[in-house]
């Protein structure tokens, strides 16, 4: 950073000091301190960004916080922390930070702060009253017809299906495309507005689909309960991750084939949607099983109690919604088909609404905090290395 934009960040610091909350007050005062010590600074994608930058704004500790992977590292290796009269707990004020930038960036801006408030009361009431409304659309059928039924097209057809989920999930990429753009505007300040280039892409590109930054301090994985490094928590988001994008694709080539290509669902083996759904389902399904027992058994200094119950009704709710669909493919032409898919549809559909307002957005803004920061380095005047 330059000694002019040192000092214009400094003055937009010092006027954006009123309007910060307890929480960012509270990263600001950390990362001063990391500032100064410095012990850390290779560690992950924060500290070198933090050492950029002489002082913290509002914009400056949410562009940090999305940097953050939570991997414990830092709070294991600092002298700060406590019992230290400094107190610093890295972790759990960055994702503070993180709470508020969800609720700051969401549209419309009244589900963000329900959703704050009520996250897991929330998501739960939403997938069994979407699972209720189906549940009655079964019991409009009457019996025979339940029984009679042998796909879950049998019971709710494609055209109906489509006309209902449709909206549901145009609204979502709706809500997470404002978001993101408004996250992307606020980092701007100070980022810079720099364009990103081939090689800034293809960096963020590769630590997100890597998890590059779940490596800890020396590369060797995160700290869960103690001090002792693991990459359980790196493979099962990868788990997590990858079973999500399978289970996405599944319904993009099952969308392709039927609308493109006239080959009218349902599938079966050994169809490729099948293969993709089999395969991200019980991925998904791991994934989300191990991280629920990691977070339940983590270290308390790595993260924000008050975020277990919306980190964890976000777990449940992938995990209900691969397992649901196991369950209902193994069920087919028996009576119980039937109130699965009512579990299996109200599950997904409550998905796609809580999306864009808990965790679930913050690989979005993740992402963007990464590529800002790949854009940042690469800037003149900010490391040295080569533009790009």
């Amino acid at each position: 950073m330059q000694p002019l934009d040192r000092l214009t960040h400094e003055a937009r610091v010092l006027a954006e000091g009123g309007a910060m909350t307890r929480e960012e007050t509270e990263l600001a005062r950390v990362m001063g301190i990391c500032n100064a010590c410095r012990y850390c600074e290779g560690f992950c994608a924060v500290f070198p960004a933090m050492t950029r930058r002489l002082a913290f704004g509002r914009a400056d500790v949410h562009f940090l916080a999305s940097l953050c992977h939570n991997c414990g590292a830092c709070l294991h290796a600092c002298q700060y922390a406590p019992p230290h009269e400094f107190a610093v707990q890295v972790p759990r004020a960055m994702a503070q930070v993180r709470l508020q930038t969800y609720q700051d960036h969401a549209w419309p801006a009244f589900l963000g702060g329900l959703y704050r408030r009520n996250g897991l009361a929330l998501t739960l009431g939403l997938a069994l009253a979407m699972s209720g409304v189906f549940g009655l659309g079964i019991l409009a059928r009457g019996g025979a017809q339940v029984a009679e039924a042998r796909h879950f097209y049998d019971l709710f057809s494609h055209q109906f299906l489509v006309a209902v989920f449709l909206p549901v999930f145009l609204f979502a990429c709706v809500a997470l495309a404002v978001g993101v753009v408004r996250f992307w505007r606020q980092t701007a300040a100070v980022t810079g507005a720099r364009a990103p280039g081939t090689a800034a892409c293809l960096e963020a590109t590769g630590d997100v689909l890597s998890l590059r930054n779940l490596g800890g301090g020396h590369g060797e994985g995160c700290h869960e309960e103690d001090d002792g490094y693991t990459l359980v928590r790196r493979r099962l988001h990868h788990l997590t991750f990858y079973g999500f994008a399978l289970c996405f694709a599944a319904t993009t080539v099952a969308s392709f084939q039927h609308y493109a290509l006239g080959w009218v669902a349902p599938y079966d083996l050994p169809s490729a949607p099948k293969w993709l759904g089999l395969a991200g389902g019980l991925s998904l399904c791991v994934g989300t099983l191990g991280l629920w027992r990691l977070n339940l058994r983590r270290h308390p200094g790595l993260v924000d109690p008050a975020q277990r119950p919306m980190d964890l009704g976000l777990i449940a709710l992938l995990f209900l919604a691969a397992s649901s669909g196991l369950s209902l493919w193994a069920a087919r032409g028996t009576v119980a088909q039937a109130w699965l898919l009512c579990l299996h549809l109200g599950v997904v559909m409550a998905l796609f609404l809580t999306m864009p307002y808990g965790k679930f957005v913050h690989g979005f803004y993740r992402a963007a905090a990464l590529l800002r920061d790949a854009v940042h380095k690469r800037s003149p005047g900010s490391t040295g290395l080569p533009e790009g």
